[in-house]
Formats: C-alpha cells, sequence, structure tokens
C-alpha cells in the first residue's frame, strides 16, 4: 500500500501536501477577510472553523455566510469543522443534535468538499455525518485531538485505525507534544499508519515542540499541515509563507 495518499476532494486526488488556512471569524465580514488573506496566501484549502461563528445557531446563516465565502475563494476546496470544547473548541448555542442537522444541511447545499467531525461523538451523529457526507459526494475526515498530552504510540496508531473503521476518508489525529520525543512519537504514528491503512492521514503534533511535524509531516505519510493567513486555529501553526518556504526546501 502506498504510504503518501493524497486527500481527495470530489473524487480526485489534491495537491500533496495541502496546506491549510483556518478561517476562524465570528462574523462574515470577518470571515470574508480571512478569506480574502488566504487568497492573497495562496492557501490550498481552507478550513471554516464554524464554531467561532456567532450566528451557529442560525442554518440559514451558516448557509448564506458558506456561500458567500464559496464566493471569494471559488477554486479553493473548503473544509467544514465545528470543534467541540472537549477537544480545544469553542462554546456553541446548540446541541449535539442541531449540530448533525447542520452539517447534513452544509453537505446538502453544497458549501463543504469535505467535512471534519470527531470521533468522539455519538455512533448515531457519525453515522448520519457520513450518509450525508457519501450522499453529496463529500470527503469526510475522522478526527481525534488532544490538547493536553501526546498518548503512547499504540494509543495514536489505534486512532488513526479507528478512523478508518468509521470510514472515514481522511483519517485526523491532532495531539499536543510537551517535548521534542512528542513530535517524534505523532511522526512514528502516521508513518505507521500510512504503510497499514487505506485513508489519506493527517498527523499534527501541535506547539512549539511540535513544528518540525508541520513542516516535515508530509514526509511521514500526512497529506495537509495548517498554516496562517489571517488567524490561527491552534497552537503551533505558523504562516503560510514560510511553511511553503519550509516544505519544498525539504522536497528538494
Amino acid at each position: 500500500m502506498p504510504s503518501h495518499k493524497p486527500i481527495r476532494i470530489r473524487g480526485k486526488p489534491a495537491k500533496y501536501p495541502l496546506i491549510c488556512a483556518p478561517l476562524v471569524g465570528a462574523e462574515p465580514d470577518a470571515l470574508l477577510a480571512e478569506a480574502a488573506a488566504a487568497r492573497a496566501a495562496r492557501a490550498d484549502i481552507v478550513e471554516w472553523r464554524v464554531d467561532y461563528f456567532r450566528d451557529i445557531g442560525s442554518s440559514k446563516g451558516v448557509i448564506e455566510t458558506g456561500r458567500a465565502v464559496r464566493r471569494a475563494l471559488p477554486a479553493v476546496p473548503l473544509l467544514f469543522t465545528r470543534r467541540s470544547v472537549a477537544e480545544g473548541g469553542q462554546p456553541v448555542t446548540i446541541g449535539e443534535d442541531r449540530i448533525v442537522e447542520l452539517y447534513g444541511a452544509v453537505c446538502a447545499e453544497g458549501i463543504a468538499d469535505l467535512v471534519d467531525f470527531e470521533m468522539s461523538s455519538s455512533r448515531a451523529g457519525m453515522a448520519a455525518v457520513r450518509e450525508a457526507a457519501r450522499r453529496q459526494g463529500v470527503g469526510l475526515v475522522c478526527s481525534f485531538h488532544d490538547f493536553e498530552r501526546t498518548p503512547p504510540l499504540a494509543e495514536l496508531t489505534a486512532q488513526f485505525r479507528r478512523a478508518e473503521q468509521l470510514g472515514g476518508d481522511v483519517a485526523k489525529v491532532s495531539v499536543m507534544a510537551r517535548g521534542p520525543e512528542d513530535a517524534l512519537t505523532l511522526l512514528a504514528a502516521t508513518h505507521q499508519a500510512s504503510r497499514e491503512l487505506a485513508p489519506a492521514l493527517i498527523g499534527v503534533s501541535m506547539g512549539p515542540h511540535g513544528a518540525v511535524s508541520r513542516i516535515a509531516g508530509f514526509a511521514f505519510g500526512s497529506a495537509l499541515t495548517f498554516g496562517v493567513a489571517a488567524a490561527g486555529s491552534a497552537p503551533g501553526q505558523m504562516p503560510i509563507g514560510g511553511l511553503r518556504a519550509a516544505i519544498e526546501l525539504l522536497r528538494r
């Protein structure tokens, strides 16, 4: 099995690795300003972190704003994500049932090319989001985050494996590095999973000690890395320009 698998977007393999710019604005105008910054920075893909969005309780507001972002970035794929508080996200005003319904609406309206749904979610919620994504040809990222620590290698590889078992098109594991050895553990888990599993992978070691994973993760099988265009969404993200230059230097 090839160890370096690109993420597929609408059925086609994307560039490897992708550089993703987070969009974290609370209001539509702020999101559109961030989208303009992502376009200027030549981001390969953007992630709309809708847990930051003040009007998340209005499906209509989310859809209208999502359409505006798509018009601002017509050639840039969009990853739609609600990150829970338990996994490093922002508090939201709606419950899990409404979150699942929102994912379904976003898929049905063609807002997203990929959706990220946490593996800690309910089995019924995961099944509903997976079905909504499949129905519309949207890729499913099954994700796990630990903002406190880096679990042992076996636990990390088990999380990658669980994403495949849940039907994820992409398996994402993002953990906090408390020392340089933690970054090595994350990279080793990503490399092992890339050789054993079918889905494309995203492996991230967060914080200053994990910065190497954001630059060199592609060499270990991580198909996407996050970089800052306007604002970051996790510790250790670096500006896209410098990130791209470092990746290209390593690739040469």
